[in-house]
């Protein structure tokens, strides 16, 4: 990209951003704040190689608005926050430590500005870890480990599955029905189980060809290859991976009714939810149905600590509110996109 990290902040409307370099992991750290309307910016900590710093910086300024929004539509008390750990490569052992180590102080110095949880390329350790450091992990109270989010987040995708194929359908009814599950990891993983066991049938794709492999077994499902996850044929595709994988370059390659997943920012633009509506293909915005890692986290912090009872609660919120959104894209002709960014926007108190 062509941005500096001078131009990103200049053109941005969040809060500010907090920015560290360790220099032992040559690792850039952002932390971008980009709301506090509603509550303390909480959001995770995204750990990833990027092709500069200005690219990583980026990422974290459009997920923490993405977690603004999410917090909002959820109902939750929280603003939107993110971080991102820019490593040059894979980092393990001692390196790791040392970098979460430093990652911690700093979340120190902000003194309770920013509550921080796992993300893509961060892990339930990791977040344990951190504990050790500092009070800014979300979920780490009450005496307990940090709550790993990605059970939560599946079982809120499975159910937003099923609203989805309900309003596209007339039945939420997942036998016979088949799920292209892009990416299988903390998330992903869970969720081709889920559908597996509620009669779909599932495929697979995941640049890392052991995993898609293993997942494939445990699920009885097939294993499709990364090159060919657009243009086969499903009721449903799941993005479970990295974001702006639905775009005017993949919308037209796709052969699906819907498209509903765990992914962050799944649209590369706006506009592409338009391009979505004119395919006749029904859109779960991802800021709702991927909420449920979060919703738990919220949950919880209100003091509901059983994990069944959170993990019902995810799946009844998830799919009402997906129900209403679709029922007011439909009446209104406007995309789900849009309907789930004007309910946000009401809680925000930007209408």
């Amino acid at each position: 990209m062509s941005s500096t990290i001078e131009s990103l902040i200049e053109e941005w409307d969040g809060l500010g951003v907090v920015t560290s370099y360790h220099r032992e992991t040559d690792t850039w750290i952002f932390v971008a704040l980009h709301d506090a309307t509603l509550g303390r910016p909480t959001g995770g900590c995204r750990l990833k190689s990027y092709g500069s710093p200005a690219s990583a910086l980026h990422d974290a300024m459009r997920l923490a608005e993405g977690m603004t929004f999410k917090w909002a539509a959820m109902g939750f008390e929280y603003g939107g926050g993110k971080s991102v750990l820019a490593v040059p490569g894979p980092i393990d052992g001692t390196a790791r430590r040392a970098l979460f180590r430093h990652f911690g102080k700093l979340l120190n110095r902000l003194d309770g500005a920013y509550g921080v949880g796992e993300d893509l390329g961060t892990t339930p350790e990791d977040m344990a870890f951190l504990a050790t450091i500092t009070s800014a992990v979300a979920g780490s109270g009450h005496g307990s480990h940090p709550v790993d989010p990605g059970p939560f987040t599946a079982a809120g995708v499975h159910a937003g599955i099923v609203a989805s194929l309900s309003h596209a359908y007339g039945t939420g009814d997942l036998t016979g029905r088949s799920v292209l599950v892009q990416g299988v990891g903390d998330v992903g993983g869970p969720l081709a189980v889920l559908l597996a066991r509620s009669g779909a049938g599932v495929l697979v794709s995941d640049v890392d060809a052991d995993r898609a492999s293993a997942v494939a077994r445990e699920c009885g499902g097939t294993v499709v290859d990364p090159r060919h996850v657009y243009d086969a044929e499903c009721d449903v595709y799941a993005p479970c991976a990295v974001g702006a994988t639905v775009s005017r370059r993949t919308i037209p390659e796709l052969r699906c009714r819907i498209v509903a997943g765990s992914a962050n920012n799944q649209l590369e633009r706006p506009e592409d939810a338009d391009l979505l509506v004119e395919r006749g293909i029904l859109y779960a915005p991802d800021y709702v149905i991927n909420g449920g890692g979060a919703m738990a986290f919220g949950l919880m912090e209100r003091g509901t600590r059983d994990s069944a009872e959170v993990t019902n609660e995810v799946r009844r919120r998830i799919a009402g509110s997906l129900d209403g959104i679709f029922r007011e894209a439909e009446a209104l002709s406007i995309s789900p996109a849009v309907a789930a960014h004007r309910v946000a926007a009401k809680a925000l108190g930007r209408t």
